[in-house]
């Protein structure tokens, strides 16, 4: 794959080789970015790409005309700062964003229920593709997204940064050197399934295109509320007062089953080797009895959603509950994980460290985007494949299908088949949904 230039006004103006921050950068290994989705994550993400050598940002998209404004001068004043040329264009169809051919990479952060679609048609448009998690919103998506791919030679990149993070690396390597023995149960904590919407209906700001914010959603219970699309505000600066409330809700997201499931549940499968395949039986909580959520591997391994720590004393002396993580339980021991936190029963196996994350300094992942660019330019396979998204992504819906349907689901993750021919299941929404008119895609 050759990369562009950027091809914007007084780019030629460079010299052959140009400095990048800090690094020399041949042109032909610039990799110029495009941004879908310009809300909260893509602020941090915009920081995470700021350290990688040959980085360039040429557009960004969003339905909102204020965080466009946000994103061009955020872009602008960090050219500035590097000595790149100050351009950068915003588009409110992402279609617009993909004829550009300047442009090597898409990276994306729209509510879920977009990432399909603009992830499809960015490989489609011969882009690259670094992808916020979970992957994609429904089962079928992942399937044809994974396909899409991988026939058009793309690399996809899931935003699932955990991956690039030393204790979950470190906790992955003890558990698939069966250093603490073969892994029996796992507990992964990532919090409830959705809610119904309930959110009272507000008017729309002038500043928002909600028509292409629902895009594909065809549920007319769907009505604008603040809260899903955090406003801003540019002068005064103000930003997002929280995380879009859309993840919360069963019409527009999948809740913490999925927000953190594409996390915790991604790093269970990761260590297990189930990158691409996944648990065949899936128990919610209440049937017969059933205290968690609890899923089943075809070889025995039971993954349960609960606390993974009993609660603890911090290095502040304060004391704190188990919270999101893992705690993986072998026949010669255990290990537990979470941000900023690794333990195991044999301390000698690893060096005990802990770290306090600040609010927000997580989401500033510059390791798993250099991997990414790394891998766009080198053609190789990133840390978090579109195989791995998707089959996480299917635990999180499959997890909250039983748990709708209020019984066990059992599911093929070789054939990608509810097993038993379970036509309930297959007709649910988080398999598939008919798509909102004029909004599709082809595969």
């Amino acid at each position: 794959m050759s990369y562009s230039a950027l091809g914007l006004a007084g780019l030629t103006i460079l010299p052959s080789w140009a400095l990048s921050n800090g690094v020399r950068i041949a042109p032909s290994d610039r990799v110029v970015l495009g941004f879908i989705g310009l809300g909260q994550q893509s602020v941090s993400d915009f920081r995470s790409y700021q350290p990688c050598p040959g980085v360039r940002i040429a557009a960004g998209c969003d339905v909102d005309s204020i965080k466009r404004e946000r994103f061009k001068l955020n872009v602008l004043g960090w050219q500035k700062e590097q000595k790149m040329p100050e351009k950068v264009d915003t588009y409110e169809f992402y279609e617009d964003l993909l004829k550009r051919q300047d442009i090597d990479a898409i990276h994306i952060a729209t509510p879920d229920h977009w990432h399909a679609l603009t992830a499809i048609h960015a490989c489609q448009a011969k882009k690259d593709v670094y992808l916020q998690k979970p992957l994609t919103y429904t089962i079928k998506e992942s399937i044809d997204l994974v396909k899409v791919v991988r026939d058009n030679k793309c690399i996809l990149q899931v935003g699932s940064q955990q991956r690039s993070d030393k204790e979950f690396q470190q906790a992955i390597a003890l558990v698939r050197t069966r250093a603490i023995g073969h892994i029996e149960t796992v507990y992964s904590k990532v919090g409830p399934h959705p809610d119904p919407y309930n959110l009272p209906e507000e008017p729309v700001p002038a500043n928002l295109n909600f028509n292409q914010w629902l895009g594909p959603l065809n549920d007319p219970i769907v009505h604008h509320n603040s809260g899903i699309c955090q406003p801003i505000s540019i002068n005064p600066a103000v930003r997002e007062a929280g995380w879009g409330r859309w993840r919360y809700y069963r019409e527009t997201g999948n809740g913490y089953t999925a927000d953190w499931g594409a996390h915790m549940f991604d790093i269970s499968q990761a260590a297990l080797g189930m990158d691409g395949s996944g648990p065949c039986e899936y128990i919610p909580i209440g049937y017969r009895g059933t205290e968690y959520l609890t899923m089943k591997y075809q070889n025995g391994v039971v993954m349960t959603e609960q606390d993974f720590r009993p609660p603890y004393t911090d290095q502040q002396g304060r004391t704190r509950q188990g919270g999101n993580g893992i705690c993986f339980n072998g026949t010669k021991g255990w290990v537990r994980v979470a941000r900023g936190f690794i333990e195991c029963s044999d301390p000698s196996l690893l060096e005990k460290a802990e770290r306090e994350i600040g609010e927000g300094q997580f989401e500033v992942s510059s390791p798993h985007m250099q991997n990414f660019i790394d891998c766009v330019r080198s053609r190789k396979e990133p840390i978090a494949p579109v195989e791995a998204g998707a089959s996480t992504m299917r635990v999180c819906c499959l997890a909250n299908i039983a748990n709708e349907l209020k019984r066990p689901v059992k599911w093929d993750p070789a054939t990608l088949t509810f097993e038993g021919g379970d036509k309930e299941a297959e007709n649910h929404r988080l398999y598939h949904y008919q798509y909102r008119t004029p909004y599709l895609y082809k595969v």
